[in-house]
């Protein structure tokens, strides 16, 4: 059974506001481990917030996508990494959703029940009596050092070794839920950015896998439960909730100039930069870009949210409008940040400061999946009537 008791939804929200002073005065330790820190994953553990996404039977809170947005991007105001770990595993533990409920329970009913995964690598899960034999390497695990389980999407293999295959001859895809215990975690997260996401790469080598811990990773005809929050894919999901991180990197990163322009005059001048003309349209153009992603994400999610309600399947446009404000959201909240860090001139290079760490995340967020330029090409090429990039429409 859980041992933990959620709020209700609308409680999620302020108690992300109430963890910035825990998250913020441990954000030098996460960033020089590589992962987040002890008292970061037990406070979001005793939140409940690794439970927003999970099925109301183990005591999940189903949110809907605009309020799960609203707390990661609460959360990255005061650290990308820490929102960044709880967006990539409250989207892994989407899988509950796709698993016999008494296999769902063993998983996810203790409070430290999280899982994370990264994405499809060369792997086998050679079929065997009871399951799986997994062996396979892995890349990018966010959230993998406080997981007790890790994700790994395999080719299933025929006992024989041949490959096993769906109707119309494509590779059958599982994913596999194994122990953290069982799985070898590769020292290999030294980046520019969100280094406390701790995304190591991962191995497995002939680990058994029971059938009850595999799964068709957003396969509905694989899904058990009915929820409206289990009709969109996991990878929707992320493009909401990393594109709502950017967001709150950038509404950070706005508020603590304003701050910083308040009380600042350079060194060499005698007019304080709050009077300067040009740093005033600077802050106003960076808000009204700032308002406008998000009222543009957000509106999205929720109009997707009411029509998924009436039609549980995705169009080829509602699919258009998640890539192209889930990407635009991002790069309006990078653009911010790079305008907000010239702006401020040398109090921005400071480690001292956030505003350097902020800014290092936000160009790390726009090189992932989804912050990817090429996202534009492939929306410009449907909206021209040319035939797009099928990953635009695979999920």
């Amino acid at each position: 059974m859980n041992s933990v008791t959620l709020p209700p939804e609308h409680h999620y929200l302020p108690r992300a506001r109430a963890l910035a002073g825990t998250i913020e005065s441990t954000a030098d330790e996460t960033e020089r481990s590589r992962r987040l820190s002890p008292a970061v994953v037990r406070a979001l553990i005793d939140g409940g917030f690794y439970r927003m996404l999970q099925p109301r039977f183990l005591g999940g809170g189903e949110l809907p996508l605009t309020d799960f947005m609203a707390v990661i991007e609460e959360i990255a105001k005061s650290d990308a990494s820490s929102a960044w770990c709880l967006a990539q595993c409250s989207a892994c533990a989407m899988a509950a959703a796709y698993l016999d409920r008494d296999a769902a329970r063993e998983i996810f009913g203790p409070a430290d029940g999280i899982v994370a995964w990264g994405p499809p690598a060369p792997s086998e899960a050679r079929i065997v009596d009871g399951g799986y034999r997994v062996t396979g390497k892995w890349n990018f695990a966010s959230g993998g050092h406080q997981a007790t389980w890790l994700g790994s999407q395999c080719h299933v293999v025929e006992r024989d070794g041949t490959p096993r295959r769906q109707r119309n001859g494509a590779p059958v895809i599982r994913m596999m839920l194994l122990p953290r215990k069982d799985i070898q975690m590769a020292d290999a997260w030294h980046v520019m950015g969100l280094k406390g996401t701790g995304s190591d790469g991962y191995a497995a080598d002939g680990v058994f896998v029971p059938e009850r811990f595999s799964f068709g990773r957003d396969d509905p005809a694989e899904r058990r439960e009915d929820a409206l929050l289990f009709k969109f894919s996991t990878s929707n999901v992320y493009s909401f909730g990393f594109s709502a991180l950017a967001l709150g990197i950038a509404r950070r990163m706005i508020d603590d100039a304003r701050t910083v322009i308040m009380a600042k005059t350079p060194y060499g001048m005698t007019t304080p930069m709050v009077e300067n003309n040009v740093i005033q349209s600077q802050i106003g153009r960076s808000e009204a870009s700032w308002r406008a992603a998000r009222s543009y994400l957000y509106a999205t999610a929720g109009d997707l949210w009411r029509a998924m309600a009436e039609t549980p399947t995705l169009s080829r446009e509602q699919k258009i409008e998640i890539r192209l404000s889930s990407s635009w959201a991002i790069h309006q909240a990078a653009g911010i940040a790079d305008t907000v860090f010239h702006m401020i001139g040398a109090t921005a290079i400071f480690e001292a400061r956030p505003f350097e760490r902020r800014f290092r995340d936000i160009h790390t967020v726009t090189q992932q999946l989804q912050g990817r330029q090429s996202h534009y090409e492939s929306v410009g090429q449907v909206l021209l009537g040319m035939a797009p990039d099928a990953s635009l429409f695979s999920t």
